[in-house]
Parts: structure tokens; C-alpha cells; sequence
């Protein structure tokens, strides 16, 4: 938990395997008590871990308690929902929920991290304050994009999504990515991150031929099966890009040679975590780095 002047201002409500298995606590429970929990008041950031069963209980019922009591969240402003590792839940098995209603019920939102995709539903994402929005998962199918795509987000300021395997939820290609930067509307988007794709080198032709590359200070192409053919097109194009003040693609199969030389452009760059790919009977496999 965090502390401000003595408050609790950030907390994180989880179950662990006792209180799920052995003493019956699970969503419904889990919005019984943060209702009921006196710090409530007081929290800016509400956190929301396992809550029980995840591969087989959807967060619904959390997601509805908060959307029905919205007066008593309206002083929120951050919201993490599924923040949990893989020892409790693979992030491809967590039971997502609709959030449909959440965007009129808290307007005070800034930033929103939702983590897995199975089942998830945005709905007609409509919110004047919200500056961040992240999915975190192992395969984001095409209708989740799309909902963002025609999101009404005049101050999102970043935006990441974790894009994945199409072995995990991903039934899209660099074309679905394309349509996304095409038709969104973000004008305050200063932080753009596509990560986490087993195409990272399609997605990052598209990303550097998109409207935004001009607004941006930051760009995250992170996580994914990056290699030598995307650190040649960075290498080429981001000179053109001087409002560009931070490159992050940690976690990649770029060449060492070429990494040295993304190193030397005029920005920050975060080329950690080489990678090295995998190989079986002659054929060449590359991982992003989250899917199952």
C-alpha cells in the first residue's frame, strides 16, 4: 500500500487460495467488502487482484457493485482490474467482465489497467478525463480493438495494448492495427505503446506510417518478437521523428550491432532484454513475451 500524510491512498483487494477454497470468498464477496472497508473514502487508486477462481469466475459482480454504488468511487482515479501473477492465474485463463457502464459512473477517472481478455467487453468507450488506458493480456481480439478504436477520449494521454498470439484471443493482423491508428482520435496522445505481438515487425511498419508519429514523445514497440528488420525501420525513420524522446523495445531479436546503433539516436532507448531465438528440426521459432 502507499501513504500520503498518514492515509492510505492506494490499496489492492486479493483472495488468496484459503480465503477462495477454503472460506467461499469470491467477487460478490470481494465488492461486500471493499464497500464496507472504512478506508474507502480515502483511496485514489483501487487495486483489484485474484478474486478467486479467476479462470472460472468472471470480475461481473466487481464491476457491477462499483458501477451501482459509483457515488461511493466517484473520488477514484486510478483502476487496476485482474492484477494478478501467473502462479495464481495465466493472464490468457483471467475471466474478464463488461465494463460498459463503468465509463459514465466514474467520471473521475484518469487511468485504467485491465488485465486479461477472455470475455471482455468495453462497450462504447465514452470518458472526458481518462488519461491512460492499458490492457495487459496474452491475445486481444479485434472487437476490443475496435471498441478503442471508436473510443471518445479527448485527453488520453497513453495508451498500451498488449497485443499477443492469436493461440491466446488475437484474431486480427498488421491490418487491424493500421485501421486502429487510421481511425482513432486521441489528440493529447503523447505516450503510444503496441506491444507484446508476435508480428512486431509488421506492427512497427504500421506504427511509424501512423498520424501519430508525429505527437508522441514516447514509443513503445516492447515485448514483442521485434528483430532486425524492425530495428532496420526504426534506424531509418525515427531521424524524421524529433519530437521522439523515448524509445522502449526491451525485450526483443534485434542484432547486438543494431541495437548499438538505435542506442546512438538522439533519445532515450530501452534495448534490454535480448532475446534469442529458438530453434527445432531447422525451424526458427520467436515468443512475445506475454501470450498464455
Amino acid at each position: 500500500m502507499e501513504h500520503s500524510e498518514n492515509k492510505t491512498v492506494t490499496k489492492v483487494y486479493t483472495y488468496d487460495y484459503e480465503e477462495y477454497e477454503e472460506q467461499g470468498k469470491g467477487p460478490e464477496t470481494m465488492v461486500e467488502e471493499i464497500l464496507a472497508d472504512p478506508e474507502l473514502p480515502g483511496l485514489r487508486e483501487l487495486i483489484i487482484g485474484d478474486w478467486g477462481n479467476a479462470w472460472e469466475n468472471d470480475c461481473q459482480a466487481i464491476i457491477d457493485g462499483i458501477t451501482e454504488h459509483a457515488d461511493r468511487f466517484s473520488h477514484i482515479e486510478k483502476l487496476f482490474f485482474g492484477d494478478m501473477n501467473y502462479e495464481q492465474c495465466e493472464v490468457s485463463w483471467i475471466m474478464q467482465g463488461d465494463y460498459s457502464k463503468l465509463w459514465c459512473a466514474l467520471p473521475g477517472l484518469r487511468e485504467l489497467t485491465i488485465q486479461g481478455s477472455t470475455d471482455l467487453v468495453l462497450g462504447d468507450i465514452c470518458h472526458a478525463g481518462l488519461e491512460s488506458l492499458t490492457i495487459i493480456c496474452g491475445g486481444l481480439p479485434s472487437y476490443v480493438i475496435r471498441s478503442v478504436q471508436e473510443a471518445k477520449l479527448p485527453n488520453l494521454k497513453k495508451l498500451i495494448l498488449y497485443i499477443g498470439s492469436d493461440d491466446y484471443g488475437f484474431d486480427g493482423n498488421a491490418d487491424t492495427i493500421r485501421e486502429l491508428l487510421e481511425k482513432a482520435d486521441f489528440p493529447q496522445l503523447s505516450y503510444l505503446g503496441i506491444v507484446d505481438s508476435e508480428i512486431q515487425d509488421e506492427v512497427t511498419e504500421v506504427v511509424l506510417s501512423s498520424k501519430f508519429m508525429g505527437q508522441i514523445s514516447t514509443l513503445d514497440l516492447s515485448m514483442g518478437t521485434l528483430t532486425e528488420k524492425g530495428g532496420a525501420l526504426l534506424l531509418a525513420q525515427l531521424p524524421s521523428w524529433p519530437n521522439i524522446r523515448k524509445l522502449d523495445i526491451h525485450y526483443h531479436y534485434v542484432p547486438e550491432e543494431m541495437v548499438e546503433e538505435l542506442e546512438k539516436l538522439p533519445m532515450e532507448v530501452d534495448a534490454s532484454e535480448a532475446e534469442e531465438p529458438d530453434v527445432y528440426d531447422g525451424t526458427v521459432y520467436l515468443n512475445a513475451m506475454l501470450t498464455e
